[in-house]
């Protein structure tokens, strides 16, 4: 009877592709919604000077200083250099997190010898790590590379071990009734049902390679949105470090935006809540 009732007030609604274009503006509108509001307080907080304006400078002291670094062309190669650095360090972590992953998930016996160690390892704070890198590494790009690299390791090796291990043992029994053994089990089984887990450590470990840059970026460096901020911490200038806070998250949502949508592209199978 509510199937009937509904095609029967369908068409008096909206047509389809007017209630396709008002979705469309919702999803873009709605996430604006709450940095309109901060950005509202903090511009009154600015101008009724709740807060000094040397430590706290209003939205538009912000905004017009990194319009003007980017305008003058000043923040291009530091953008550059720190995307470089973060994407070199993220595709060589996450590089190595799948190959250990999938030898963790799937054997038994090398988990329970491997995995261990990679958990110890992880408990490490990060900038523990820094001494040693410089040690190793002097204080060049490789050092700054190898430390975002492992932070970028431990999120994607979790997550696509955790997945393979963890795979529904009857769809592991179908594929072998279908004479699936070895690779083929795993290209063909596990490692779809895998993909999901995977697409998440990626996520976290983009997430994690742009906290770490900055850390990378006070390893000596002479370059990079990093030694910007630092640049204007050592000079008073407030501004320029949200300026380039500002930069960081853009830049983080930009490419954690990038690998959701080639998350849906590759998981467009699944029959999940979010696709409703």
């Amino acid at each position: 009877m509510s199937e009937l009732i509904l095609n029967l007030v369908r068409p008096l609604g909206a047509p389809s592709w007017g209630r396709g274009l008002a979705d469309r503006s919702s999803s873009i509108i709605r996430p604006l919604i709450f940095p309109a509001l901060i950005l509202l307080v903090w511009q009154s907080v600015g101008t009724f000077q709740l807060v000094d304006p040397v430590l706290l400078p209003t939205p538009t002291r912000v905004l017009g200083a990194l319009w003007d670094m980017l305008s003058s062309g000043f923040l291009n190669p530091h953008l550059a250099i720190s995307f470089q650095r973060v994407l070199l360090g993220f595709a060589s972590g996450v590089t190595v997190a799948i190959v250990v992953g999938a030898i963790t998930g799937y054997s038994r016996f090398w988990r329970s010898i491997i995995d261990p160690t990679i958990h110890a390892l992880r408990t490490i704070p990060g900038l523990a790590w820094i001494p040693m890198f410089i040690l190793w590494l002097g204080i060049d790009e490789s050092s700054k590379v190898v430390l975002i690299a492992k932070a970028a390791f431990f999120p994607t090796y979790l997550n696509f071990m955790s997945g393979i291990a963890r795979a529904d043992r009857k769809l592991i029994e179908v594929g072998e009734v279908y004479r699936l053994r070895g690779a083929r089990l795993v290209t063909k089984v596990m490692l779809p049902y895998s993909l999901p887990f995977l697409f998440v450590g990626l996520r976290q470990s983009m997430g994690v390679a742009w906290l770490v840059v900055v850390a990378a970026e006070l390893m000596g460096a002479s370059s990079g949105i990093g030694y910007v901020l630092l640049d204007g911490e050592m000079t008073g200038r407030a501004q320029i470090v949200m300026a380039c806070m500002i930069v960081f998250a853009l830049c983080g949502k930009t490419t954690d935006l990038i690998i959701a949508k080639i998350s849906n592209r590759v998981l467009r199978w699944q029959d999940t809540v979010e696709k409703e």
